[in-house]
C-alpha cells in the first residue's frame, strides 16, 4: 500500500499511462483494452496499491464518461430502423429487465433481505449498461436491427431500474402518496417532450446559422448532452437517461461520418471513457472477500443468475424477431455488463439503509465480472458479425466507390457541403479514397505558381477530410479545358461517382447548367450529382423524389435509387416520391427493392406545371428535392429536362439535386450522338465483382 497521489499534474500523468498502456497489455493477450481499464482501477485504486483515490475529480470524470457512452449509443442509434423496430427494443427491454428481476428478487428473499431491499436488488440486475457499445460501433455494426434492437432496450431496462429506485427511495422516506405519483408522471412526460422538441429547433437554428467551427460546434453538443442529463434529474430520472434521449434528439444533426462525429467520439474514447472504466475498477475491495464471506454468496449468486436472466431474454427475443446465432451472443455481450443505473441503485440502496457494505462489495464484484465478460463476448462475436455483413454488402454492390469532387474557387462552406455528401455516400466499409480536383487550364508546360496556388486551394480538403477520418486525396491536372480534364481525370482514377457544385450560369447554347457542366455531362459516363445546399445537408429531414417519364429505363437507374436511399437513411430523411406523367406502379417494385429499406410515399403528378406550382410551392427549407435526370440523346431525356434545374433553384425549398445515373459502359445509351464506349474504359465495378 503506497500513500495516494496528491499533486494533480501527477494524477492526471498516472491516469494518461495507465490509458496508454492497460488497452496494449490487453492486447498482447488478446483481451478487449475496456477490460484492462478496469483492472487497472482495481490495481491502482484505494482499495489496491492507493496510487489514486476516487475523489470527486475521478468521480466527475468518470460520470461524464458514462454519460458518453450512452450519448454516443443515441447518436449512432439507426432511427429509422428504431421507428421501424421499436415494437421489438420495447417487447426485448421488456424479457431483459423482468427476467433478471425476478431472479434477483428470489435471490435477494433466500438471502434474508427484506422485501423492499429485494425489490431494489432485483431492479439493479433488471438494467444494463452499454458498456461494450464502442466496440461494436468501432466494428461498425451498429446498424444492424439486433444491436438497434438492443440499444433501443436499455431506455426500457433503465428507466424501469429507476422507477423502482424513485419508488422504493420515496417508500422509505414515507412519501408515496397520489401527489407523488402525478408529480412523477407529468414531470417525466413534460421531460421527454421539452427534450425532442426544443433540442431538434434549436439544432436546426445552430448548424443553419454557424460556420464549420469544430469547436463551436463541440461545445454546443456538450451543452446539449449535460443540460438534458441535467434535466432529467429534476424530472426523477437519471442523468444517464437524459443522455441517452439528448443522443436520440441530436441523431439527424451528427453526421455518422462527419467531423462532428469523429470529434465527438475521439474525446472520449480518448478521455472521458477510460476515466469512467477507471473509476469502476477503483469501486473494488477485494479484501471484503476474506473478511466477509457473505459476500460470495451474494456475489456468486449475480454472477450466476444475471447471465441467464439476460441470456433467456435475448433467446426467447431472438426466437420472436429471427435474430440469427451470432447476433443473440453480441446481444448478450451488449446486455449483460452492469454500471450505470447499477452503481447509481447500490450507492442510493446503501445510503437508504437498505444495503450494506457487504451487498455493496457484491454488487461491484458483480459489476467487475460482468464489463470483463460483455466486451470479450462482442470484441469476438461481433468481428463475425461485421464480417457476415461485409460480405453480404460486397455482394449488393451498393457503395459509391470511388468519388470525385471538381472545385473552382468556391468558398469553404461549399466545399464543406460537398465533402459531407461524399461523406455521406461512403459506406462505413469503404477504404476508397474520396478525390479533390482542380483543373489548372493551361497549354503546355504548366505555371508552378498556379500549380501551387490549386494545391492550397484543395488543402482545406484535406483538413476536412482528416477530420472525419476520412483519406481525402487532391489532383491537379492541366488542361486547356476544364471538362476534357475532369474527364481525364476520372478515367485515369477509375472514378465511380462525381459531385459538382451547382452555378446558375446559363446561356443560349447551354441551357441546363452552364457551359462547363454540360460539357463535363456529355464527357462522362459515370454517376453524376449536381447539388445546390441553401442550408448544411444534415438540417434536411425530408427528401422529395422526382421521376420523369422512362427515367426507370436507364440501365444505372437502380443505383441512383439506392444513393437516394442510402442518403435517407443517414440523414433520417422522409422519403416523398413524385412519379410526372407516368404510372407509380412501374416504379414501386423497384424503389421498395433496393437497399436499404428506408419507408416511402409515392404519388403522381400528371404534369410538371402540376408539381413546381403545387407540392415543391409547399415544402420547407429542410427539404432536398432530388430529380433523377437524363443526359441527351438517352430514353429517359426530354426538352423539360433542360429548364428544371433552374425552375428548381427559386422554389422554396432553396436546396436541390439532379442525379444522372451511370451509361453502361459497353453500350453508349445515348443513341446517334453516342459511340461505342472502349473496353479498356469500363468501371472497375464491371470487373470487380
Amino acid at each position: 500500500m503506497y500513500t495516494a497521489i496528491g499533486d494533480p499534474v501527477l494524477i492526471f500523468a498516472l491516469a494518461m499511462v495507465t490509458f496508454l498502456l492497460a488497452p496494449m497489455l490487453m492486447h498482447k493477450l488478446r483481451t478487449p483494452g475496456l477490460i484492462g481499464l478496469i483492472l487497472a482501477g482495481v490495481i491502482i485504486g484505494p482499495n489496491g496499491l492507493g496510487l489514486l483515490e476516487r475523489d470527486n475529480t475521478i468521480v466527475l470524470l468518470g460520470t461524464v464518461g458514462l454519460l458518453y457512452i450512452i450519448f454516443i449509443a443515441g447518436l449512432e442509434i439507426d432511427l429509422e430502423g428504431f421507428q421501424k423496430y421499436r415494437r421489438d427494443s420495447v417487447i426485448y427491454g421488456s424479457f431483459s429487465f423482468a427476467i433478471p428481476f425476478f431472479l434477483g428478487l428470489v435471490l435477494a428473499l433466500v438471502l434474508g433481505y427484506s422485501l423492499t431491499a429485494s425489490v431494489l436488488l432485483g431492479s439493479i440486475l433488471g438494467s444494463h449498461t452499454l458498456l461494450a457499445y464502442p466496440i461494436a460501433s468501432r466494428l461498425g455494426i451498429t446498424k444492424n436491427r439486433a444491436i438497434t434492437t438492443t440499444v433501443g432496450g436499455v431506455v426500457i431496462t433503465d428507466t424501469g431500474a429507476m422507477l423502482v429506485l424513485a419508488i422504493i427511495a420515496a417508500m422509505t422516506q414515507g412519501q408515496i402518496n397520489a401527489a407523488f405519483w402525478m408529480v412523477l408522471l407529468v414531470s417525466i412526460i413534460l421531460y421527454v417532450t421539452l427534450v425532442f422538441l426544443i433540442f431538434p429547433f434549436l439544432s436546426k437554428i445552430f448548424f443553419r446559422k454557424t460556420s464549420h467551427e469544430g469547436s463551436r460546434e463541440y461545445i454546443f453538443v456538450m451543452t446539449m448532452l449535460f443540460a438534458s442529463a441535467a434535466g432529467a434529474t429534476f424530472a426523477g430520472l437519471e442523468p444517464i437517461i437524459g443522455a441517452f434521449l439528448a443522443g436520440l434528439a441530436l441523431n439527424r444533426y451528427i453526421l455518422e461520418h462527419g467531423p462532428l462525429m469523429n470529434r465527438i467520439k475521439f474525446v472520449g474514447n480518448a478521455l472521458f471513457i477510460p476515466f469512467f472504466l477507471l473509476s469502476v475498477g477503483m469501486l473494488m475491495d477485494v479484501r471484503l472477500f476474506i473478511e466477509s464471506p457473505e459476500s460470495w454468496a451474494l456475489a456468486g449468486g449475480m454472477i450466476l443468475l444475471l447471465p441467464i436472466g439476460k441470456w433467456l431474454a435475448v433467446y426467447f427475443s431472438s426466437k420472436l424477431f429471427h435474430f440469427n446465432k451470432t447476433e443473440e451472443k453480441v446481444m448478450f455481450g451488449l446486455s449483460v455488463p452492469q454500471a450505470a443505473a447499477t452503481l447509481a441503485a447500490t450507492l442510493v440502496g446503501y445510503d437508504l439503509g437498505l444495503f450494506d457494505q457487504t451487498t455493496v462489495n457484491g454488487v461491484i464484484f458483480m459489476i467487475l465480472i460482468t464489463c470483463m465478460i460483455g466486451p470479450y463476448v462482442v470484441e469476438k462475436y461481433g468481428r463475425q458479425m461485421a464480417l457476415n455483413e461485409e460480405v453480404s454488402f460486397s455482394r449488393t454492390k451498393q457503395d459509391a466507390g470511388r468519388v470525385l469532387i471538381p472545385l473552382s474557387q468556391t468558398t469553404t462552406t461549399t466545399t464543406d457541403a460537398l465533402l459531407d455528401l461524399a461523406f455521406l455516400l461512403r459506406t462505413q466499409h469503404s477504404t476508397e479514397h474520396v478525390y479533390a480536383l482542380h483543373v489548372v487550364q493551361d497549354q503546355g508546360k504548366p505555371d508552378a505558381k498556379r500549380l501551387a496556388e490549386a494545391e492550397k486551394m484543395l488543402g482545406h480538403a484535406i483538413v476536412y477530410g482528416a477530420a472525419a477520418e476520412v483519406p481525402v486525396q487532391i489532383l491537379t491536372p492541366v488542361d486547356a479545358n476544364v471538362a476534357a480534364g475532369i474527364e481525364r481525370a476520372s478515367q485515369e482514377k477509375s472514378i465511380d461517382t462525381i459531385l459538382l457544385e451547382w452555378k446558375a450560369e446559363t446561356s443560349t447554347e447551354s441551357k441546363m447548367f452552364g457551359r462547363k457542366l454540360d460539357q463535363i455531362l456529355d464527357l462522362t459516363q459515370q454517376h453524376l450529382i449536381v447539388s445546390k445546399f441553401a442550408h448544411p445537408i444534415n438540417t434536411v429531414n425530408k427528401l422529395v423524389l422526382l421521376l420523369p417519364p422512362g427515367s426507370d429505363h436507364q440501365s444505372g437507374f437502380m443505383e441512383s435509387v439506392i444513393t437516394i436511399k442510402r442518403l435517407a437513411a443517414q440523414l433520417s430523411a422522409q422519403i416523398e416520391v413524385l412519379v410526372v406523367k407516368d404510372k407509380k406502379k412501374r416504379f414501386e417494385g423497384i424503389i421498395s427493392g433496393a437497399e436499404p429499406q428506408v419507408t416511402f410515399d409515392m404519388k403522381e403528378a400528371d404534369s410538371w406545371e402540376e408539381v413546381l406550382e403545387g407540392p415543391l410551392q409547399e415544402t420547407k427549407k429542410d427539404t432536398l428535392v432530388i430529380l433523377i435526370s437524363g443526359r441527351r440523346g438517352t430514353s429517359a431525356w426530354s426538352p423539360v429536362l433542360e429548364d428544371l434545374p433552374q425552375q428548381l433553384a427559386t422554389l422554396p425549398p432553396e436546396s436541390f439535386m439532379v442525379m444522372f445515373p451511370p451509361i453502361d459502359q459497353e453500350v453508349d445509351e445515348r443513341g446517334a450522338r453516342g459511340t461505342e464506349i472502349p473496353k479498356t474504359v469500363m468501371r472497375r465495378s464491371d470487373y470487380e465483382d
